[in-house]
């Protein structure tokens, strides 16, 4: 089973197997993602913004990270967030 991950509004596509991170999946679709801590939990600023989809909830350090890095609710950091179906997701920079 693979996972289609689409970014806008690129229209770039990967798919990947189910528990990839999101993150992992913007390297791999070659697009440029914002992280200072090397994708470790620990910026805040691998935000990325469902468009369709579901997410599973956040995990409290997720919550934590943002809430610590005043992070918009409405983003995800991708480098904590795995992915079990296919998604439409943008960063607000590209």
């Amino acid at each position: 089973m693979t996972i289609r991950i689409r970014f806008e509004p690129s229209r770039r596509a990967v798919s990947v197997a189910p528990d990839t991170t999101l993150f992992d999946a913007v390297v791999a679709a070659d697009l440029p993602i914002a992280s200072s801590c090397g994708a470790d939990g620990m910026c805040g600023k691998c935000g990325l913004r469902l468009l369709s989809g579901n997410l599973p909830p956040p995990s409290e350090r997720e919550v934590r990270v943002g809430t610590a890095n005043r992070i918009d609710p409405g983003l995800r950091l991708s480098c904590m967030v795995r992915v079990a179906e296919d998604l439409v997701v943008t960063a607000d920079y590209w």
